[in-house]
């Protein structure tokens, strides 16, 4: 990609937070192949579990006290922000926003709300089987036990709608606004814009 006039090349994405991506990427499609097509005991599903809640934690974390592009306050836009970027959207030409941009900073917001949800379903699920029994799952009710089930079944279904955005969004940006969103995530380095 070519040097854009108007914009500069810098450093957005630190080390910390470019493992967390990968590393939570590869650990949430690992867990939900476990999770559809795994064997009947499901221990590796609940280590991966486990892992990726050590990770959540991490970005809840980092998202407060790590640097200015990993922190929530810098990425987070008001409604008029998100409905400014949407009206030029489908423009043919890279954004180059510094970090996330207004609309990426919510799919980033809805992602790890969900994963936490549905680490948190896991935790307290108990199926019929008294096996896959979640490690919390004794300290709520038993009805709310039950419906967890279900709960964790509905948001694996939710994961890979938000994955198969998240990837139909980095193929968007790539082939219709000629930016490269994978690159930054590998580097760390981005093209950005002065706004």
């Amino acid at each position: 990609m070519s040097q854009p006039d108007e914009a500069r090349r810098v450093r957005v994405w630190d080390p910390a937070l470019r493992a967390f991506h990968w590393l939570l990427a590869g650990l949430v499609i690992a867990n939900w192949l476990l999770g559809q097509f795994g064997p009947n005991v499901m221990t590796l599903h609940f280590w991966l579990g486990y892992a990726i809640l050590g990770l959540l934690l991490f970005r809840v974390v980092w998202g407060v006290v790590g640097p200015e592009s990993a922190r929530f306050a810098s990425f987070l836009r008001g409604p008029g922000a998100v409905a400014g970027y949407l009206r030029h959207l489908p423009r043919r030409e890279p954004s180059h926003w510094p970090g996330h941009n207004p609309l990426g900073a919510l799919s980033v917001v809805a992602m790890l709300a969900v994963l936490l949800a549905q680490v948190a379903t896991g935790l307290i699920s108990d199926p019929d089987d008294f096996i896959n029994v979640g490690p919390l799952a004794g300290q709520v009710a038993t009805a709310t036990a039950r419906k967890a089930v279900g709960w964790h079944n509905l948001g694996a279904q939710v994961i890979l709608v938000l994955v198969i955005l998240h990837v139909g969004i980095i193929l968007f940006y790539r082939l219709w606004k000629n930016e490269d969103l994978v690159r930054p995530m590998l580097t760390g380095w981005k093209w950005v814009r002065r706004r």
